[in-house]
């Protein structure tokens, strides 16, 4: 068995997915802006991800802008019938790479209708609306107006499901009374735990949590702890880390960029460690 089924699989839409997946943000240039350095190694990647048994991708046509998209297609497509690509729209970027909120109709079918000719498929299986409130973290406030775009879209069949981003309980709460919601996909991990009430909220009512940046946020301090744990385990931390958020919770979703063969394959090995509960105690006292 590869080390991807031994994630376990859950339910994103109506497709039965391996819980350890893949996210293509990392492919593209510097700052998510750009072309890669080296586009046949983000080729080579891709294909190695799906030859190893991942059958999630995350993606969006703001990463590059349009790069991640057009790697991704010429990588795989045709695409297997397992594979589940999700992507995201309501940004956009501007010359200097900067993210730009771009949550108007006109620009959320626009990036949907972008979405659909870089990937090259004629509808997408997930868009999840990240909202923009706020670039750098959930914000209170309405997403009505964005929505119902893309639930007019999805009812032109352009989209599949529609998911949520960088949103907070109350938002995820709002969105269900205008259309089901596949996912949410958050900033989430081991050191910033701020979304444990949602998780297991979504969890009740079996709905995909897509946690972002596994190591992201951490201080000094909380990385010399994780850092200890991996040692002591022989593991790196980064598998530590994904593997203590599939076992915080059955309906996470993980989702691992990298832009390197070597670190796919260390990334994608997360799943064959099983945290002793010494190691869980430990992580669980990590302070935020």
């Amino acid at each position: 068995m590869s080390s991807v089924k031994k994630s376990g699989t859950y339910i994103l839409g109506d497709r039965e997915v391996y819980r350890l997946g893949y996210g293509a943000m990392q492919l593209a240039g510097p700052g998510v802006f750009g072309p890669p350095k080296d586009p046949e190694m983000a080729v080579k990647v891709l294909q190695a991800a799906v030859e190893a048994g991942v059958n999630h991708i995350d993606t969006s046509d703001f990463y590059g802008p349009h790069v991640t998209n057009q790697l991704i297609r010429k990588a795989l497509h045709p695409y297997p019938a397992s594979l589940c690509i999700v992507t995201k729209v309501s940004a956009r970027r501007n010359e200097k790479g900067d993210w730009i909120p771009a949550m108007s109709p006109a620009e959320l079918t626009q990036a949907v209708e972008d979405n659909l000719r870089n990937l090259g498929l004629e509808a997408l299986e997930v868009v999840n609306l990240r909202s923009m409130l706020d670039v750098h973290g959930p914000a209170e406030g309405p997403l009505e107006e964005p929505l119902e775009t893309l639930i007019t879209l999805k009812k032109r069949g352009l989209i599949r499901h529609i998911g949520l981003s960088n949103v907070t309980a109350k938002q995820v709460a709002d969105a269900q009374k205008m259309t089901p919601v596949a996912c949410v996909q958050n900033f989430y991990n081991v050191a910033n735990r701020q979304d444990d009430a949602l998780i297991d909220a979504l969890a009740a009512q079996n709905i995909p949590y897509v946690p972002f940046f596994p190591l992201g946020g951490f201080t000094p301090l909380q990385s010399g702890e994780l850092n200890d744990v991996a040692e002591k385990l022989g593991a790196t931390p980064m598998q530590v880390a994904l593997a203590w958020l599939l076992q915080r919770s059955p309906n996470i979703l993980l989702i691992p960029g990298t832009s390197s063969l070597g670190h796919l394959q260390e990334n994608l090995a997360a799943a064959d460690l099983q945290l002793p509960d010494w190691a869980l105690t430990a992580l669980e006292n990590i302070k935020p």
